[in-house]
């Protein structure tokens, strides 16, 4: 890509040549973007400027001063912690942080058009230097390890039925990576929505090949250093998560196969006669008036409303799942409306495009627009008014089991194009129409405008309920609308395992809010596996079991003893474990950082932490390492450097180990192995039925002792946006005395007056200050003190 000349603003650099050109801008501190155009004297009518683009998952507006200097063939660009260098001869470029490190290197970038009817064909290419222990983290919902490296990817929103864990393409697409060499990231984003594939040093070792099938490559990089500062600069970028409410960190039950009220009420009878906590059911299509969109079915649910007041007095949710396809049926109030209103999609030959799914025939609303997505988003009022608490969307990619058949268009050369054109899976045409844009391009998007509809709906007809959406299909910025669950896993240990990578990659991909269905949508689950995937489960964000019809009932109660016990001990250590995780999904939506995160967080230079992908960190203080095997009764586990207390269950004060090394842990049926890191605090609760606020009543700080300690509690009424106050502890261990302080922000009250303050690694006091009362049990110091408490002091013997 030969670059001749260069136009310098005081916010953006143009650089172009005969055919091609490149846009440079500075959209936030330590990120650059870079628009490549390779084809735009081909492709564009007004080369060398680009047209403006719109762009679905960035949100960042605005861009940073930057200045530019030309010395001979090479531009130098600076911006607030970020720098290229770009060769005018090859448009490839050098980039930098703010520091001086170069972090990452373009080697080539290619474009090319080949004329076509109905349309052209593109290609966009981008190389990239991929130097050797390079490790490339996230990529969306990828299978495989951790570090993709050696994988090869595409990016086209799949109905993957069954997955397999080497299944690829998947549900979502989120062409989006963190790099990670001598403990040093950086993070690369492709803001392209078109189909597109990744080779990530698999053809070359020492190269990454990206290809689109669109006509630009429109990246942009980001400066850590560390893992943490790329993802805060991608949340900046597409936008922070969307706060949930606390009743969505509950356990959820759902199947395909709950036909009527009494199934739903029954399961619900179900858990609470066992003493099982729940806070939502889920009805999947089987509620639906003949698989009609925004119906119900009145012989199967005769009054959807009192069923959603019975169960709500039951403290327990109902979420609804909707899919996209629209039944084209006459008189159909929704069919009627989205036809004469010009909402569907259409073929390339402009008439509406007509498939199946589970409504046949079915039609599909435009979601990548605007006024559709508001227009859908405001069908769910009758559903909000009758008490649905939260939408799940599914079979978003699109999925279409058909297509009706088209004879195709005369095409130039007197004969007819092939009919419907290109179908890659169970979905829509390349060619097919989104207004003025192609299938090819907006279909990975198509999800992510159902779940914005499913969002700002729920806030209009709701304001004073934080919106619960789930969905399957997603593109980069799907974190500001909905979670994000994995899709129709098998009900196998195989499955349990690849879970964890996957949900640690959505992480790293800038979406926390995810979880699995356990244990698992398809197949045969035992007991062994039900208990095993549920300890994995207690730590995802969104906890789900979720099953198929067809197969064997799911709910915790079908395995009989000793499964039973097992499972509804879990259930209340995920009680117990709500304020932690409540204040950590607080976290992501103020800085984007996961939930789940890869033990390269705290040892980011440590290949040993990198390489460790069946284990995660739920936040910074727990380590979690689950049995993923059947027949286990052990799990080897690594612990980066440090000190590290064996806390499994969240509940037994174990042996302290000396992290920078493998152990082995006990791991019988019961017990999910967990370590408690030196200088964290955790705060658990009391387990309940199910949630009410997020004022804990009862609260349990977890603290290991160290030379620094710090802790972090956020709490409100658990829904809504009133007010809110969050608590923090810092302190530490200097070998003779312990302190630890309480500062407090925000104007919420607290619903307790007295905390229990748990104290592991330090000898039993001579003195204790601050405090109402203490204790010391089997070595461990226990103080009471009172809610409003700001420091105390242990004063060794």
């Amino acid at each position: 890509m030969h670059l001749t000349d260069a136009s310098i603003g005081a916010t953006h650099v143009l650089l172009s040549g005969a055919r091609a050109a490149i846009e440079i801008r500075c959209p936030g501190p330590g990120v650059l973007r870079v628009r490549h155009a390779p084809s735009s004297a081909v492709t564009g009518f007004t080369h060398p400027d680009l047209p403006p683009k719109r762009s679905f998952a960035v949100v960042a507006e605005g861009a940073l001063p930057l200045s530019a200097r030309r010395e001979g063939d090479t531009l130098h660009v600076t911006a607030e912690g970020a720098s290229l260098e770009v060769s005018l001869a090859s448009g490839t470029w050098t980039f930098g942080d703010g520091q001086g490190r170069a972090l990452a290197r373009s080697e080539g970038v290619s474009g090319e058009v080949r004329p076509a009817f109905p349309v052209d064909e593109l290609r966009s290419r981008l190389s990239l230097a991929a130097p050797p222990g390079e490790a490339y983290l996230g990529f969306g919902e990828k299978v495989g390890p951790l570090d993709k490296r050696g994988l090869r990817f595409t990016f086209w929103n799949t109905d993957a039925f069954p997955p397999h864990v080497e299944s690829d393409p998947l549900y979502a697409s989120i062409p989006f990576f963190v790099a990670l060499r001598g403990g040093v990231a950086w993070g690369l984003f492709l803001d392209e929505p078109w189909r597109s594939e990744v080779d990530i040093a698999l053809s070359d070792p020492d190269r990454i090949e990206w290809e689109s099938r669109g006509p630009e490559l429109d990246v942009y990089l980001m400066a850590g250093p560390h893992p943490a500062d790329v993802l805060r600069r991608y949340a900046a970028l597409t936008g922070r998560p969307a706060m949930p409410p606390l009743w969505s960190l509950g356990a959820h039950q759902s199947r395909w196969g709950y036909e009527t009220e009494d199934d739903v009420r029954g399961v619900v009878r179900g858990y609470r006669s066992r003493g099982l906590p729940l806070d939502a059911v889920h009805l999947d299509i089987d509620y639906m008036d003949a698989y009609r969109v925004w119906t119900w079915d009145r012989s199967r649910f005769p009054d959807p409303a009192r069923l959603a007041r019975d169960l709500a007095a039951e403290g327990v949710k109902l979420v609804t799942i909707v899919d996209p396809g629209i039944k084209a049926d006459v008189g159909y109030a929704v069919y009627e409306e989205a036809r004469a209103r010009d909402f569907l999609v259409r073929l390339s030959r402009g008439d509406t495009l007509v498939g199946e799914v589970w409504p046949d025939p079915a039609v599909f609303p435009d979601l990548t627009r605007e006024d559709v997505q508001r227009w859908w988003g405001d069908l769910q009022k009758s559903f909000v008014d009758a008490g649905i608490a939260g939408i799940w969307n599914d079979m978003n990619e699109p999925a279409c089991f058909s297509v009706r058949p088209d004879r195709g268009l005369p095409a130039p050369d007197g004969g007819r194009t092939s009919g419907l054109g290109t179908i890659e899976g169970s979905t829509l045409p390349y060619d097919a129409r989104h207004g003025a844009r192609r299938h090819l391009e907006v279909h990975n998007v198509y999800g992510l405008g159902m779940s914005r509809a499913a969002y700002e709906g729920l806030a209009r007809h709701a304001p004073d309920r934080r919106p619960f959406v789930l969905t399957r299909a997603a593109f980069a910025g799907i974190q500001r609308y909905a979670a994000v669950w994995t899709g129709d896993f098998a009900s196998n240990f195989t499955h349990l395992e690849a879970s964890i990578p996957m949900l640690v990659g959505l992480g790293l991909s800038g979406v926390p809010f995810v979880g699995a269905d356990i244990p698992g949508f398809a197949g045969r689950a035992n007991g062994e596996l039900l208990v095993r995937w549920m300890q994995a489960g207690l730590f995802y964000p969104l906890m789900r079991n979720h099953a198929a019809r067809g197969r064997p009932a799911q709910e915790p109660w079908r395995f009989g003893e000793p499964y039973l016990g097992l499972a509804r001990a879990v259930l209340e250590r995920r009680y117990r474990l709500l304020p932690t995780l409540y204040t950590l999904m607080r976290e992501a939506a103020e800085t984007g950082l996961p939930v789940m995160r890869p033990l390269s967080f705290l040892a980011p230079e440590d290949p040993e932490a990198l390489h460790a992908y069946d284990q995660f960190l739920f936040g910074d203080d727990l380590l979690v390492a689950p049995v993923v095997r059947p027949g286990q009764s052990k799990r080897l586990s690594y612990l980066p450097a440090g000190a590290w207390m064996d806390f499994a269950n969240l509940e037994r004060a174990g042996k302290v180990e000396e992290g920078g090394r493998h152990v082995i842990a006990d791991a019988p049926l019961g017990v999910v192995p967990v370590w408690l890191r030196a200088g964290g605090a955790v705060a658990l609760t009391a387990p309940r039925m199910h949630t009410t606020s997020a004022r804990w009543e009862e609260i349990t700080w977890h603290v290991h002792a160290a030379e620094r300690v710090s802790g972090r509690l956020y709490e409100d009424e658990g829904d809504g946006h009133g007010a809110s106050r969050t608590t923090r502890l810092s302190g530490g261990f200097d070998g003779a005395t312990f302190t630890l302080e309480r500062r407090v922000e925000g104007e919420l009250p607290p619903a307790r007056e007295v905390e229990t303050i748990r104290i592991y690694g330090v000898p039993p006091p001579r003195a204790v200050a601050g405090a109402m009362s203490h204790r010391v049990l089997e070595g461990v110091v226990e103080i009471e003190v009172a809610a409003d408490w700001q420091r105390i002091e242990l004063r060794a013997s």
